[in-house]
């Protein structure tokens, strides 16, 4: 059997927005069952996400520390960011972030991996890319504020990410994803097998 994702959509007697936020909100849902009843589903509408495993010739990755309020803890991450403008292209958004986070541009993107972080309570939806052919971006870096102004930077080895998220000490959705993929991809058939980075992205259509 082929093992696949596929969509489907359950009829929806009833929905309401009991909260609007700045980026995201609460929708609640009556879904339909199979069985005839109807079941209330509430979960967090999201505009989705892009992030980069931006990798160097030395084999190490970039990574970010931040705070994050709900889980308190400083964790280690990926650059990672919002698409702000609905339709964006997520390449497009992917360089942003490389750049406003890490003052790092790349010349070679692919497509790692596309997820739902939470698929059972949230409807985000992130491309994860693989950033390569790394340098420094000219002239004065992006000004960060709140909780982006206390980060701090690295570039850690591939091998020591993957050791510390099979230790259970790093927990990052989009960097487990993300170093977990490149790993694979470098024990199989090459990061330029990869699909590109304008590859088709149903979950959040864009125009190229």
């Amino acid at each position: 059997m082929t093992i696949k994702d596929t969509p489907e959509e359950w009829r929806v007697t009833a929905t309401a927005t009991p909260f609007r936020g700045n980026k995201t909100s609460v929708r609640t849902d009556d879904v339909v069952m199979p069985d005839g009843s109807v079941a209330r589903r509430d979960y967090q509408v999201h505009p989705g996400s892009v992030a980069v495993v931006a990798l160097d010739e030395d084999g190490r990755v970039l990574v970010l520390r931040q705070y994050r309020h709900p889980v308190r803890h400083k964790l280690w991450e990926i650059p990672a960011g919002l698409l702000d403008v609905p339709g964006e292209n997520p390449l497009t958004a992917a360089q942003r972030e490389l750049y406003e986070e890490a003052h790092v541009k790349a010349v070679d993107w692919r497509v790692l991996a596309d997820v739902y972080t939470t698929p059972g309570g949230c409807d985000e939806a992130v491309r994860i890319f693989l950033a390569r052919d790394l340098s420094e971006v000219e002239g004065e870096r992006f000004q960060v504020s709140e909780e982006e102004a206390d980060m701090e930077l690295a570039r850690v080895p591939l091998g020591d990410l993957v050791r510390g998220v099979l230790a259970g000490e790093l927990h990052n959705n989009c960097l487990v994803v993300g170093v977990l993929s490149l790993t694979a991809a470098l024990a199989g058939d090459g990061p330029d097998s990869l699909r590109p980075a304008e590859a088709p992205w149903p979950a959040r259509p864009f125009e190229a």
